[in-house]
C-alpha cells in the first residue's frame, strides 16, 4: 500500500468517526453516508429495469463524473468583474446557513451542509433530489 493510500484510509476513518458523531453512520469501505431507506443500492437499480430484464451497471461504474458544491451565484457586468481585487466581496444570491447545491455533471442531485474534519472541508448530504424531480427540472 502506498503512502497516499494509507493517508486516504486514515482520512476515511476520520470522516467515518465524524459522521457517526453527528448521527449519520458512514460506510467505511466506500466512504459514503449510510442513509437507511434513502440509500439506493445497486440491487434496487438493477431490479428496477423498465423492460423487466436486469441491467448490467458494471459497465458504467468506472466512468468518471465531476461533482461540485455551489454555495451561491451572482450576475455582474464585465466592468465590475475587472475591478475585483484581493479583499473584494462578491454578494451571492443565498443567505448564510442555506444548504449548498451538490451538482454532478451540471445536474443538481442533492443539498448539503459544509463540515470540517481534520482541517479539510467536506459536505454532509441533507436532501437527495429524486430522479422524478430532476426530470421535471429538465422540461
Amino acid at each position: 500500500m502506498s503512502d497516499g493510500e494509507e493517508g486516504n484510509d486514515a482520512s476515511m476513518d476520520d470522516w467515518a468517526a465524524a459522521m457517526e458523531e453527528a448521527g449519520t453512520p458512514m460506510d467505511s469501505t466506500t466512504g459514503s453516508d449510510v442513509l437507511g431507506a434513502e440509500n439506493v443500492t445497486l440491487d434496487k437499480l438493477q431490479s428496477s429495469g423498465g423492460s423487466g430484464e436486469d441491467l448490467n451497471l458494471d459497465v458504467i461504474l468506472d466512468i468518471p463524473v465531476t461533482i461540485s458544491m455551489e454555495i451561491g451565484s451572482t450576475k455582474i457586468n464585465i466592468r465590475n468583474l475587472l475591478q475585483l481585487n484581493q479583499g473584494s466581496v462578491v454578494e451571492l444570491d443565498r443567505m448564510a446557513g442555506e444548504p449548498l447545491d451538490v451538482v454532478v455533471n451540471g445536474t443538481l442531485i442533492a443539498h448539503g451542509e459544509v463540515v470540517v474534519v481534520n482541517e479539510k472541508f467536506g459536505i454532509r448530504l441533507t436532501d437527495i433530489i429524486s430522479p422524478a424531480e430532476r426530470v421535471k427540472k429538465l422540461k
